[in-house]
């Protein structure tokens, strides 16, 4: 089976695989007529190209390097990711493979060229969507029932000060409590005595610092 009809496999397999959106090309570097490189294509229409048709600019910069005297075949590396634009405003991401024969020499570039336009309007629509008003408010836990509500806002308090319970002076579980308060922690019933605990201090001790800014 020869080199052709393997890279004319692949290429339907792949076009196959990912749909009408996806132009898999080959161009014959050693034809004896440059301008028409293209032998085989599935999808044209991403492109609006077919057999015969001409190289793009960057398999076109390919052949003029592999036909310039003195030129390295070895230095032109296969390039994957890389984003191009069509006449009629298709943004594609393409890569492109350089098949060499037997001894060393370039003879095909097999291009894949997805056109990801349709993607990058769904993205920015959801963009849109999930970004919220606020871009520093942080995403809050969605708890399921008053305990891990409760758990929850000690953590927040935790973080808030910004060191664990044994480091904390007066001054900053102050902070934490009044915290707490704000946030409501101490309509939930018996939250006194768990927060009182949390932080190593008396219920009598808990609600002065409750009251500390009255």
């Amino acid at each position: 089976m020869g080199r052709l009809t393997v890279l004319k496999q692949i290429a339907h397999d792949i076009a196959c695989q990912f749909g009408p959106d996806c132009e898999v090309v080959i161009h014959d570097l050693k034809t004896n007529d440059p301008e028409h490189s293209i032998v085989y294509i599935e999808n044209g229409h991403v492109t609006n190209r077919g057999i015969g048709d001409g190289p793009s600019n960057a398999v076109f910069d390919v052949i003029r390097h592999n036909n310039k005297k003195g030129s390295r075949q070895e230095e032109l590396k296969d390039h994957a990711g890389y984003l191009m634009k069509t006449s009629d405003g298709k943004i594609l991401k393409c890569s492109t493979s350089y098949i060499r024969d037997d001894d060393g020499s370039l003879h095909y570039v097999f291009g894949i060229n997805y056109d990801i336009s349709k993607l990058t309007i769904v993205e920015n629509a959801l963009h849109s969507l999930i970004t919220p008003v606020n871009t520093e408010e942080k995403p809050r836990e969605i708890t399921h029932n008053v305990n891990d509500l409760l758990d929850h806002l000690i953590e927040e308090s935790v973080a808030l000060v910004g060191k664990p319970v044994a480091l904390m002076n007066k001054e900053d579980k102050v902070t934490a409590i009044q915290f707490l308060n704000d946030s409501g922690a101490f309509l939930i019933t018996k939250s006194g005595d768990k927060v009182a605990n949390y932080f190593g201090i008396s219920k009598y001790t808990l609600y002065s610092y409750i009251d500390v800014n009255k």
